[in-house]
């Protein structure tokens, strides 16, 4: 059988890692050939020693410098999965130019439609910020009205890939909360920070007013396992899908930071509401971006885990890893 050609662009960074993860375990090996791209060098060694077999490739997203490598040493791919972006809110209302150049996959899209038309299918992952946030639970239908310049440089992203690809599914992703990485990554990831933060026994300042749908990074995995089996047992080969990738629950952070408390069993009293207007960010966040995962749900036949069990699973793997 012939094994599919899978590609990660953006392996290095935190979905992109938790992705390798996946192939290299359960005889991913076995169906999968995996190649990813980086653009950060050197690649860290605990990267290195944990795919050795994943080779790496150096790409360029703003010139696109790299990916003709790629076809001529790894071949042309039947799915590539972008997870590549510049996602700090705050650096892209700082370096808007990056943000665009970066986020708008143009040199990808453009490597792509070199290829042999409906053999490859991207999986773009976007991001629950296209929404205005006026509202709650957004469906994929509701108009995309960012109000900032990352969630505007994900809306040009998917403008771009609806215009020209041929086969493409986007994830609206939400807030990825999940384990730290193989080779772990310098920025805070989302339930750790709440957990070191109460640890300490001071009060810490959670908003009360901003609304999510945090998505466990282990159902992000596997919704992206799904849509790539879907895509290689499909005869006819045409997939236009967009997807609200979030989990079950709306949530604000104070709620989210009460779970880790419940979990952990700290003191509730350490958690102090506050109004994200309150707090001057650098960039303008949207309030409710909440949304209707229905079509995700129906569609991928998935059962989301739980904001708390995703809680427990990452607290439980973080007591594992030696620091």
């Amino acid at each position: 059988m012939e094994k599919t050609k899978v590609v990660i662009v953006g392996g290095t960074g935190y979905l992109g890692q938790h992705l390798l993860q996946a192939f290299a375990g359960n005889n991913g090996c076995d169906l999968y050939d995996v190649a990813f791209t980086h653009h950060s060098s050197p690649l860290p060694r605990r990267l290195l020693d944990a795919f050795p077999h994943f080779p790496a490739f150096p790409v360029d997203l703003k010139s696109g410098l790299g990916f003709n490598s790629i076809s001529q040493d790894f071949g042309q791919p039947d799915v590539v999965v972008n997870c590549a972006a510049l996602s700090v809110p705050r650096a892209c209302e700082q370096d808007p130019d990056s943000a665009m150049s970066i986020n708008v996959p143009t040199s990808l899209v453009n490597w792509l439609s070199t290829f042999e038309r409906n053999k490859t299918l991207l999986i773009h992952l976007s991001t629950d910020q296209v929404y205005e946030g006026v509202k709650s639970f957004y469906k994929e239908e509701d108009e995309t009205v960012a109000v900032n310049v990352y969630g505007k440089s994900k809306v040009a992203a998917e403008l771009l890939i609806k215009d020209k690809c041929q086969n493409f599914a986007i994830l609206r992703s939400s807030i990825i909360v999940g384990p730290q990485t193989v080779s772990p990554l310098p920025k805070t990831l989302p339930i750790q920070w709440i957990d070191s933060s109460l640890k300490k026994g001071d009060t810490v300042e959670f908003f009360h007013d901003e609304f999510r749908c945090p998505i466990y990074v282990k159902d992000l995995v596997n919704i992206t396992l799904k849509l790539i089996d879907r895509w290689v047992v499909s005869d006819e080969k045409q997939m236009q899908l967009v997807l609200n990738a979030g989990g079950p629950e709306r949530l604000s952070r104070v709620q989210m930071a009460q779970v880790v408390a419940e979990v952990r069993g700290y003191d509730m009293s350490l958690i102090k509401h506050v109004s994200a207007s309150s707090v001057d960010r650098g960039v303008v966040s949207p309030a409710d971006i909440s949304m209707d995962i229905t079509k995700l749900i129906q569609t991928l036949e998935i059962s989301p885990t739980s904001f708390k069990d995703g809680v427990r699973l990452t607290l439980e793997s973080e007591s594992h890893i030696l620091p």
